[in-house]
């Protein structure tokens, strides 16, 4: 067993202490250090991304047929069939999976500013590689996967409010998978069991911290939304100050002498 399997181990006969205070005041501190670069960041490159989704739809669909498609008619979800759910559930699953490296990259940030490590833009994509690609890829594409098929069964059974209750539950149950995978070096699987395990001893306390965090977030919105990509970083920081606050990280002289 690595540290972080022992502390697991730990955390389902003993629990473990959270102060609401203590986490968000240090996933704050944290993000202030990240939310100029960051923001850039992912304004930057979801600004690219975006120029390249448009390219690619107007290339198969048309200029004529895109202008149609989103007509605001034809984006309620009552009007799509069953098999154009399907295809656009599919192609969400697949984008999420691939953008998960991503999320990665920005909570790596989070520990980089704590520890004073400089970081750059390739901090972002440090994860696209294997074999933790793979790992988060599939941790992402099992989430998505369950809440896609849960979100297109309560609107097939006419319950789509629910919607909102299972992407909250399945988020805040799921909240440390990703830093338990580039963290804890946990395979994706594991580390879905594992933030489970963890939340589900503590999940009040990490339910407010959930909610405060995402409401500060939305916040952004005011200004055009622009905003939303300076206040979208401090999420990722409260992801890296709950693994930094339940798990933990080694000393950093105890690994020096372990490597000796």
């Amino acid at each position: 067993m690595n540290s972080t399997e022992d502390r697991i181990e730990v955390i389902k006969k003993e629990g473990y202490n959270l102060d609401f205070s203590i986490v968000f005041e240090h996933a704050f501190e944290n993000y202030k250090k990240i939310a100029l670069y960051g923001g850039l960041i992912i304004f930057v490159f979801f600004f690219l991304l975006s120029i390249v989704v448009f390219g690619l739809l107007v290339a198969f669909l048309g200029g004529t047929a895109l202008l149609e498609l989103f007509k605001p008619e034809n984006l309620q979800v009552e009007t799509f069939g069953f098999t154009t759910l399907i295809v656009i559930s599919a192609i969400t699953i697949l984008l999420g999976s691939l953008l998960s490296p991503l999320t990665a990259g920005l909570i790596k940030m989070a520990y980089c500013a704590e520890n004073d490590e400089e970081f750059h833009v390739a901090t972002m994509f440090e994860y696209y590689k294997l074999p933790i690609f793979k790992e988060l890829f599939i941790a992402t594409f099992l989430l998505s996967l369950v809440s896609s098929v849960l979100s297109l069964l309560l609107n097939y059974i006419e319950i789509p409010a629910f919607n909102y209750l299972v992407n909250i539950v399945i988020s805040l149950f799921t909240i440390l998978t990703i830093p338990l995978i580039i963290f804890g070096k946990l395979n994706g699987v594991d580390a879905l069991k594992a933030s489970i395990t963890i939340v589900s001893k503590q999940p009040l306390i990490i339910l407010g911290l959930f909610v405060v965090s995402y409401l500060g977030t939305l916040v952004g919105f005011i200004g055009c939304c622009v905003g939303i990509f300076f206040t979208l970083p401090f999420m990722y920081s409260l992801y890296y100050a709950l693994y930094s606050s339940i798990i933990g990280f080694p000393d950093k002289s105890e690994v020096a002498n372990k490597q000796l």
